[in-house]
């Protein structure tokens, strides 16, 4: 059975916002003024502040090259490249997992919880555990899993999911969150002070830490030549939850593998400034191995760490793309999220719009491969196709070129030498195809199209005053009084 045979079978579309409502919540997102409001201000924001970091185009341009090449490169050899991961970090004494999709990955995580009679999960922020939606499994299987990012603490609190994949609560407002604590969190008096919100988090997140049996983290590269899984963070949450607990599991798509530690700087210098503005995040984690018996610092003290350090590798349609030479840019990504930022779709509806882990440009082009062309046909027709996306993209994905793609591959069979997408053809409408049949005979028969003309613009009174979308924001399309070969001609005459 190949690997698109099987996402077919195990594709499950996400629960919690159903991809399928997506023309409804936009509508929604679109008539929120408030929303637009809060997302316009924080992208501009995120965008001053990236471009502050990038003041010489042509050195942006530079890097960009290398972290492109330094992609493409791991991808070039990504099979290869996971089998040298796996025995490194085997060698290391970490224990490595296979998962073809999320119910496999969550099935593995929840094994491990289980083995250890775990009742808490602390987790670091981790979008893969997101796709997987690991913590309804976890709630399933009777283990609590708590967010300790503290923008994922906030959406989880209120029942959510992230709207972005850097900044998850970024929907939200100070008053929000405010009342959120208020309610839901024990002892939490009301107050609208940011440092005392962070505050009130902490010091719920601090006692979780200190009784959690496992601790979850995502991984932002993986070093196949040393076994190395590098995690980026601020708050210093993820250095917790890879530490205190005595078992840290980190969970990662197959595309984040690269060769050399040497690999990791041009991507590291270009996610951060690019994310966020920063020139550096405050915490860059390194882990390649569990702690050693007999491990010791300087003084004698036994070192912090866990005893047992598990890697989860997940799949999940991502083969699909990697199969195709064109798609296989989408792997390409290091989930800066600054396609999403610059996107003026995204500027206006949000993240929740999307339904899908992730939104936005990204989320547009990798979504089908996780959840099927059926259920996500209509996202990468919510693109104006301006390019800003692939303009500031560290790495260089041609996401607007992606997206025809997948446009087209909705609404057509698969081309001959082509393995099918899933869903492939799932926006095939009988209806348009005759229209772009009928479209094809009239522009490519001179008689029929001067008999179209001369009929259209003596008849001009009866064209229809709503035309289908276009009227929505535009005027009606009317035809003029006579055709440009009638104009023409009755010039020549007149000469």
């Amino acid at each position: 059975m190949n690997a698109v045979q099987n996402l077919q079978e195990n594709t499950q579309p996400l629960s919690f916002i159903p991809a399928s409502e997506f023309k409804n919540r936009t509508t929604e997102a679109v008539s929120d003024q408030h929303l637009r409001q809060s997302f316009r201000g924080a992208m501009d924001f995120l965008m001053a502040k990236r471009a502050g970091h990038f003041p010489d185009l042509a050195a942006f341009e530079a890097q960009r090259a290398l972290a492109e090449h330094v992609r493409k490169y791991s991808l070039s050899k990504l099979p290869e490249l996971l089998e040298q991961l796996e025995r490194t970090l085997t060698a290391n004494g970490v224990k490595v997992h296979w998962a073809e999709n999320a119910q496999q990955a969550n099935a593995i995580i929840v094994g491990i919880a289980q083995k250890h009679a775990a009742k808490l999960m602390v987790k670091g922020k981790s979008m893969v555990s997101e796709e997987t939606e690991l913590n309804h499994a976890m709630e399933a299987a009777g283990i609590e899993a708590l967010e300790s990012d503290m923008g994922e603490y906030i959406v989880q609190l209120d029942g959510e999911k992230p709207s972005h994949i850097i900044m998850p609560a970024i929907h939200k407002t100070k008053v929000q969150i405010a009342k959120l604590f208020a309610e839901k969190v024990p002892g939490a008096k009301y107050t609208e002070s940011v440092d005392e919100l962070i505050g009130i988090g902490r010091a719920v997140l601090r006692e979780k830490f200190m009784t959690a049996e496992i601790g979850l983290s995502g991984v932002n590269f993986a070093v196949a030549e040393t076994g190395t899984l590098c995690l980026v963070e601020n708050e210093g949450n993820g250095r917790m939850c890879t530490t205190v607990p005595n078992v840290h599991i980190a969970i990662t798509g197959i595309e984040k593998v690269v060769e050399k530690l040497e690999h990791v700087p041009p991507l590291f210098g270009l996610l951060t400034r690019s994310a966020t503005g920063q020139a550096i995040t405050t915490y860059f984690n390194m882990i390649s191995r569990p702690r050693q018996p007999g491990d010791k610092n300087g003084i004698g003290a036994e070192l912090d760490g866990p005893k047992e350090v598990h890697l989860v590798l997940l799949d999940n349609g991502r083969t699909q793309a990697y199969t195709d030479e064109q798609l296989r840019a989408t792997l390409q990504c290091i989930r800066c999220g600054a396609c999403m930022n610059h996107c003026p779709v995204y500027t206006r509806i949000g993240g929740h719009a999307y339904g899908t882990t992730y939104p936005g440009p990204i989320g547009e082009i990798i979504s089908p491969h996780m959840m099927g062309l059926a259920a996500t046909h209509a996202l990468p027709t919510a693109s104006t196709l301006c390019g800003a996306c692939e303009e500031v993209c560290p790495v260089k994905i041609p996401i607007p070129d992606l997206l025809i793609r997948l446009r087209g591959e909705a609404t057509h069979e698969a081309r001959p030498g082509h393995a099918p997408l899933v869903g492939q053809g799932a926006a095939k409408s009988t209806l348009m195809n005759v229209v772009w049949a009928g479209w094809a005979a009239l522009y490519t028969r001179p008689v029929l199209y001067r008999a179209f003309g001369w009929l259209a613009t003596r008849f001009r009174f009866l064209t229809p005053p709503a035309q289908s979308g276009w009227t929505v924001s535009r005027t009606p399309l009317t035809p003029a009084v006579r055709t440009m070969h009638e104009l023409l001609a009755q010039r020549r005459r007149g000469k």
